[in-house]
């Protein structure tokens, strides 16, 4: 469910309201009193496996389980392209200079209501993570395990087009994983 209650239009409260669209009728929540429309749609997040010194760097939210590393993640901004966007993320999180960026694919994350644009970036420099991030790790391809979920996904097709036939973590592992128990 949305977070939107009221309308930002007229403050009215929302409701589902099922109305004829392009593709037939559809429920969504809608204003009752000026017909404004909440449309929900995903939202765009740019993600990167940061291949550094040979090695795929993930990296641990500061909020997150101590088991739990991932790749780097952050939302597009307003005027800007993917590729941009995924660069100035990785500036931004670790500090690492772009060297070469590839897009690996787009991958539906619907449990977040977004779509997930992933990059393959081969990167230089000192690691010097922000505040938002808590730890950083190297992996060599073949030692990564991928997560069931969007960037997991991603990870997995970029392992694969180098002739690594992904494994992920089975549900009792990624449950643990998320739980950060050792």
């Amino acid at each position: 469910m949305s977070p939107f209650r009221y309308c930002p239009c007229c403050a009215t409260p929302l409701a589902m309201i099922v109305q004829e669209e392009d593709s037939g009728p559809r429920e969504r929540l809608r204003c009752p009193a000026c017909d404004y429309t909440h449309w929900n749609n995903p939202v765009p997040v740019l993600a990167a496996i940061i291949e550094y010194r040979g090695q795929v760097l993930l990296a641990r939210n500061a909020a997150w389980p101590s088991k739990m590393f991932a790749l780097i993640t952050g939302f597009m901004e307003a005027g800007e392209t993917p590729q941009d966007g995924i660069v100035r993320e990785i500036k931004e999180e670790t500090q690492l200079d772009t060297r070469s960026l590839a897009l690996v694919g787009v991958y539906d994350f619907q449990r977040m209501n977004q779509v997930i644009i992933a990059f393959h970036a081969v990167c230089e420099g000192e690691v010097r993570l922000s505040p938002e991030l808590a730890d950083w790790r190297l992996y060599d391809p073949p030692q990564l395990k991928c997560w069931p979920a969007g960037t997991g996904y991603a990870l997995a097709d970029w392992l694969r087009a180098r002739g690594h036939e992904p494994v992920f973590f089975t549900p009792e592992e990624n449950a643990e994983r998320r739980r950060g128990l050792d």
